[in-house]
């Protein structure tokens, strides 16, 4: 029997990445922050979100993708966890698609070790590829940075 679920998709550097729908409370636009001193890289603030303070990731710092053009403001994908939530930086918000177990491949070798982590697998979409992160691994990660 084939499985199906929903993930809902976004944009890195023209890449298509989805999350377990699931795992995402909600996605805004660009949302003011309050920089962290000494925070990692990818760390690019706090927001407050109706009164929760959000750490914001920027995602592509946190796959080495390139930095967004400057200049270029991005939206925001809420995702919970068991210890709160994160928001992830975002190019662009995509829809929210339904993928089967039939069309997945695990992350394959040239992805980078870093981004490979973060990965579930791969969906094969009609005309693109849909890469899976893992949102545990993503909240455990940042929580770390936190921590830190």
């Amino acid at each position: 029997m084939i499985h199906s679920r929903q993930l809902c998709t976004f944009f890195l550097d023209g890449f298509l990445y989805g999350l377990d729908v699931t795992r995402v409370q909600e996605v805004l636009r660009y949302q003011e922050m309050t920089d962290v001193p000494l925070a990692p890289s990818h760390v690019r603030g706090l927001i407050n979100l109706r009164g929760q303070i959000v750490t914001a990731v920027d995602m592509r710092a946190r796959l080495e993708l390139p930095r967004r053009a400057e200049g270029t403001l991005p939206m925001n994908v809420i995702v919970r966890g068991d210890d709160g939530g994160q928001s992830l930086l975002v190019d662009e918000i995509g829809d929210v698609v339904e993928v089967s177990d039939d069309t997945y491949e695990a992350p394959p070798d040239t992805v980078p070790t870093t981004s490979r982590s973060l990965l579930r697998g791969v969906f094969k979409l009609q005309n693109k590829l849909l890469l899976e992160l893992d949102a545990d691994k993503l909240l455990a990660a940042g929580a770390a940075a936190e921590a830190a």
